[in-house]
């Protein structure tokens, strides 16, 4: 019916309820606003715009709900963190990672530093006699997938005081979990050498830094740390180790919420819905479950300069074949040492592009890297020693896969140094002749992996010296 032909009633009875439809849209818009707002300090500037999906993750609600099923806003805020996080040609970074190698190993061959290991993080803030008070140029030090990852760059600095850990519902300012629940960007240290026995998972805040330079700082014999439905996280020199299951107890997850959480595996570092993550210089050895497991769409993600020993399953990247948000899932995996007492995971992968490059794998029982669900594995310039077992020498294992279908996974090895007769089975585009062409980047040499990778594991740093 035309407008002109209808009655005044009529006309206003539409009028009438189109100012109802609207002004109930609006409504729910500005109730969703004031939700989104509020989880946001007042004093808060507008570079926090940035941060808005953190404090919409912490800020869930009341104890009713449970912070391992956060609520859809925050789930949804850190989902499209994640989509904005992948990188569309996963090549160019893995060059990248490739040519700030190659520019820090010439410096060192040149002498430009003499402290200089050819290992760009490192060059990029070891050389400092002052690192302590210039402790957040570490943010800035980052490579591969996860170089973004701010940490508590923009923050204040917390000091960590008390190693107790007697209430993860009211922890006490001064504990490790008290500054990790904040809202703010915090770059956390250690006010001494301290054991920290988490009573349940140390669930973080986004943009956070813990930072255990200058101080001997162990999480061990009890939960440990949990990255989920967050961003923009560092964790740097700690001794992580002996972690436990931990659950079915109520835990808080910022300043504004705490609710149930139900059993944890007992990872080391367990990285869920997460992105901008960057896990570099840990010392990592004997967990329940896996040392770091990444997994359910977390992506943009470093591993570098850990020492990995004393485990089983060490490293899961990839929740399950079936679950292919994680095709998302990108990782650099880069100046590790995969040490002694290691079994199989180095890593293990499903779905994503993962660049694993300079790494020294010196102990595996079953296999070093394996993967499932159609995963990239852009090996290059790691150094591979295989164990004594005759049975045990090849580098990869495609898990539960036939070879007809694996045949075409892109598994690509280039410029790896493979000892004691180690060996890599390439597939798809790293088995065939156009490798060279469809290559991230020209074969190098491993020569560097002794020095660039000599103090992978947390540092032993003192402050007015270099670390």
């Amino acid at each position: 019916m035309a407008l002109g032909s209808m009655g005044r009633p009529a006309l206003l009875l539409l009028c009438l309820v189109l100012l109802i439809v609207v002004g109930g849209v609006s409504a729910s818009r500005a109730g969703a606003g004031a939700a989104a707002s509020s989880a946001s300090p007042a004093n808060e500037s507008a570079s926090m715009g940035k941060r808005a999906a953190a404090g919409a993750v912490a800020s869930t609600g009341s104890s009713a709900s449970p912070a391992n099923e956060s609520a859809s806003m925050g789930k949804s805020a850190a989902e499209h963190q994640t989509v904005a996080a992948v990188v569309d040609d996963p090549e160019l970074i893995a060059a990248e990672v490739h040519m700030v190698t190659q520019n820090s190993t010439a410096r060192r061959n040149l002498g430009y530093l003499s402290c200089s290991t050819g290992n760009p993080i490192d060059d990029c803030w070891r050389c400092d006699p002052d690192w302590h008070e210039n402790r957040k140029r570490l943010a800035d030090c980052g490579i591969g997938f996860g170089r973004n990852a701010l940490g508590g760059r923009d923050g204040e600095i917390y000091v960590v005081t008390d190693h107790g850990d007697d209430d993860p519902v009211n922890p006490r300012p001064g504990t490790l979990r008290y500054a990790v629940i904040q809202e703010e960007p915090l770059w956390i240290v250690f006010k001494r050498d301290m054991v920290i026995t988490l009573s349940e998972e140390l669930i973080m805040n986004s943009f956070k830094t813990i930072d255990g330079r200058g101080a001997n700082v162990h999480i061990a014999n009890g939960a440990c740390i949990t990255i989920q439905f967050v961003t923009n996280i560092i964790i740097h020199g700690l001794h992580i180790h002996d972690c436990k299951p931990t659950g079915n107890a109520m835990v808080r997850s910022s300043p504004s919420h705490y609710g149930w959480r139900t059993m944890a595996d007992g990872d080391g570092v367990s990285i869920f819905g997460a992105s901008h993550i960057w896990v570099d210089h840990n010392s990592l050895s004997n967990c329940a479950d896996g040392l770091i497991d990444a997994i359910m769409g977390s992506t943009a993600i470093t591993i570098s300069n850990n020492y990995f020993t004393h485990h089983n399953e060490v490293m899961l990247l990839g929740h399950s074949d079936s679950y292919v948000k994680d095709k998302a899932m990108q990782v650099t995996i880069a100046y590790n040492h995969f040490g002694e007492g290691l079994i199989q995971r180095m890593p293990r992968c499903r779905h994503g592009y993962f660049h694993v490059v300079n790494n020294d794998y010196t102990h595996w029982e079953m296999y070093a890297i394996g993967g499932s669900a159609d995963p990239t594995i852009n090996s290059q310039a790691n150094r591979y020693l295989a164990p004594t077992n005759a049975f045990a020498k090849e580098v990869t294992k495609r898990v539960d896969t036939d070879s007809s279908v694996w045949k075409s996974w892109n598994w690509r090895s280039e410029g790896d140094l493979l000892l004691n007769g180690a060996y890599f089975t390439p597939s798809g585009a790293g088995a065939s002749a156009s490798y060279a062409k469809a290559s991230s980047l020209g074969a190098k040499s491993t020569s560097m992996i002794d020095s660039i990778t000599v103090d992978a594991g947390a540092l032993r740093c003192r402050k007015g010296v270099q670390c």
